[in-house]
C-alpha cells in the first residue's frame, strides 16, 4: 500500500481541528501546528462577556451536538471553549496537535515560478499532489521553551490561521496626533481580550474608556433574516433558470430588506444616537456586517454610562481625544481599538516567497482569489480553510475540511486554473453586487446569503447529494443547518 503523504496544519482552532478530523478518517496522520498552548484559536481568548453572535443549533458541528446542559440560545466564550474541546477529545485530535509550535514561515521549493505559472491545471496535475511530483513545502518552525528552529517538509500544507486574531489594524495619524502624544494608555482590542476578569477590571476601574470601532447593530432577528431564501439571489455559476427565477424575486429581495430596517429602527434607537448605518440591511447580511446587540445596549447609552459618537476619524491631544465634527475633545484616560486585524497581511506574511506573498491575497480591487473559498489557483498543493464568512463558521467550515479531505485522498481533481480564475470573477462579481463596491465589504468574502448554495456545490464535488431533506417544498424553503450534512456519503 502506497504511504499517505504528509499533511501538516497550521492552527488548532475550529478549522484545524475539523481539517485534522477529517484527515485522520481518510487515514492520514495531520501534523498540527500550534503556537499557542491550548486549541481554540479566537474561542481561547475572548473578553468574558462575548458570546455567539449565531444560535448555537446553527454553530456546531453535524456529527456532534451540544450537550444537553448547555441550554442558553447564544452560549458564552467559556462554553463555546468546553464545547471545542470535548469536540477535540471525542475525534482524539489533541495527540496530533504540536502545542507552542510557531510556524514562521513557509516555502515551496522543488519547481521554479515560470514553471508553475505555465502549468494549465493546478499543481501540474490538478490532484493534491501535483507539483510535477517534485514539490514540496519546506515549514519552519519555532518552539516556544527554547526557541530551537526545524524545518519540516511537507507534501501538502493547509493553512487555518484566520482572519481576526494575530496582526492588529491600527490607525494611522497625522504627526504629532497619534497615541504617543496621549497621556494615558491605548491598547487594541485583542490585548484586552488576553486579560483576565481581574486585570480587565483593575484597567478600567474609574476610567474615562473610549472604544474606536463600528457596532454593528442588529437583533436576535438578525440570525433568521440572514436566511432569506437564496431564490431571490443571482449565485455565483447558477444556470439559466435559476438566474431568470432571481430577476423575478428581486423585488422581494428589496421588501424584505426595507421591512427590516423599518422594523429595527422602530426598536432600536439608532436614529436618535445617529447610528444608523450607510449600507442597507441586504447588503449588511450579505457582507456580514451584522451583530447581536449586548443585553441592555441601549439602555446604558440612555443612562449615560456609554456615549455614542459617530465618527469616521479622531486624533488625540495630550489627554483627550478629538472625533470628526467635534468641536469639543473628550476626555479620556484608555483608548481600546476595537478597529479589527489586517488578515491579507496575516496571509502574506507566513510565504517566504515574494511571487506567493503577492498571489495569495490578490488585489484591493477583488475578492482573495480562493477556489471554493479554499484553494489558490497559483498556489499548489496548499489550502486556506477559515479566510471567508458565514452565518455559522463552524458548520461551513466543517464541509470545507470534509470537501479538502476528500481531494486530498482522490475523491476528485480540481478543474483548470483558468477555470477556477473565472468562478472566482463570477464570485467577485455576487460580493460586490449585494455586498457593496467598498472593499471593507466584498472582501469579507462572507456567504452568508449563498451558504446553502455553496454547500451544494462542495457536495457535487465530493460526489453526493446536496439535497438533504425529505420532500421538494421541504428541501426548497426549510433552511438548512448543520445536522443536514451529518452522515453524507461522499467517495473515497
Amino acid at each position: 500500500m502506497e504511504q499517505k503523504k504528509r499533511v501538516c496544519i497550521i492552527g488548532a482552532g475550529i478549522s484545524g481541528l475539523a481539517a485534522c478530523k477529517y484527515l485522520l478518517e481518510r487515514g492520514f496522520q495531520p501534523v498540527v501546528f500550534e503556537a499557542d498552548r491550548s486549541i481554540g484559536g479566537l474561542w481561547k481568548s475572548t473578553s468574558k462577556s462575548t458570546r455567539l453572535q449565531t444560535a448555537r443549533w446553527d454553530y456546531q458541528f453535524s456529527d456532534f451536538p451540544w450537550p444537553e446542559k448547555v441550554t442558553e440560545p447564544c452560549p458564552d466564550s467559556k462554553q463555546v471553549m468546553e464545547y471545542l474541546e470535548s469536540y477535540a477529545q471525542r475525534f482524539d485530535l489533541i495527540r496530533h496537535v504540536r502545542f507552542g509550535e510557531k510556524v514562521e514561515g513557509i516555502e515551496y521549493v522543488g519547481v521554479g515560478e515560470e514553471e508553475m505559472e505555465a502549468w494549465d491545471l493546478w499543481a501540474g496535475t490538478g490532484d493534491a499532489f501535483g507539483g510535477g511530483r517534485r514539490g514540496v513545502w519546506h515549514v519552519t518552525v519555532r518552539q516556544e521553551k527554547d526557541g530551537a528552529v526545524e524545518v519540516h517538509i511537507m507534501d501538502f500544507v493547509i493553512l487555518c490561521i484566520g482572519r481576526f486574531s494575530g496582526l492588529p489594524n491600527i490607525p494611522a495619524f497625522p504627526k504629532n496626533k497619534d497615541s504617543e502624544v496621549f497621556n494615558g494608555k491605548v491598547i487594541h482590542s485583542m490585548d484586552y481580550s488576553n486579560m483576565d476578569s481581574t486585570a480587565v477590571a483593575e484597567l478600567v476601574k474609574g476610567k474615562r474608556v473610549i472604544i474606536v470601532g463600528y457596532l454593528k447593530s442588529a437583533l436576535d432577528i438578525a440570525a433568521e433574516c440572514a436566511k432569506i431564501n437564496e431564490l431571490l439571489l443571482h449565485k455565483p455559476g447558477a444556470g439559466f433558470t435559476l438566474s431568470l427565477l432571481a430577476t423575478i424575486l428581486s423585488p422581494l429581495r428589496w421588501i424584505f430588506s426595507k421591512f427590516t430596517e423599518s422594523y429595527l429602527k422602530k426598536t432600536i434607537p439608532m436614529k436618535k444616537y445617529d447610528m444608523i448605518p450607510k449600507h442597507s440591511f441586504f447588503q449588511g447580511v450579505a457582507a456580514g456586517l451584522l451583530a447581536v446587540l449586548p443585553e441592555h445596549f441601549y439602555d446604558k447609552v440612555e443612562e449615560g454610562s456609554i456615549i455614542l459618537k459617530p465618527s469616521k476619524t479622531f486624533e488625540f491631544s495630550k489627554n483627550r481625544v478629538l472625533t470628526e465634527g467635534d468641536a469639543t475633545p473628550i476626555k479620556a484616560d484608555l483608548v481600546i481599538y476595537a478597529t479589527g486585524f489586517k488578515g491579507d497581511q496575516k496571509l502574506r506574511n507566513i510565504f517566504i516567497s515574494p511571487w506567493f506573498q503577492k498571489v495569495v491575497a490578490g488585489t484591493k480591487d477583488m475578492i482573495v482569489p480562493l477556489y471554493r473559498e479554499c484553494i489558490n489557483p497559483q498556489i499548489p498543493q496548499m489550502a486556506i480553510i477559515g479566510y471567508s464568512e458565514s452565518i455559522s463558521n463552524v458548520y461551513t467550515t466543517e464541509i470545507r475540511a470534509r470537501w479538502l479531505a476528500c481531494f486530498i485522498d482522490d475523491g476528485f481533481i480540481l478543474p483548470s486554473k483558468r477555470e477556477m480564475e473565472k468562478n472566482i470573477i463570477e464570485w467577485d462579481k455576487y460580493y460586490k453586487t449585494y455586498s457593496g463596491n467598498s472593499s471593507e465589504c466584498y472582501r469579507r468574502s462572507c456567504i452568508t446569503s449563498v451558504h446553502t448554495w455553496y454547500n451544494d456545490q462542495l457536495c457535487k464535488d465530493m460526489g453526493c447529494n446536496p439535497r438533504r431533506k425529505k420532500g421538494f417544498f421541504a428541501d426548497l424553503f426549510i433552511p438548512y443547518g448543520p445536522t443536514d450534512y451529518a452522515g453524507l456519503e461522499l467517495k473515497k
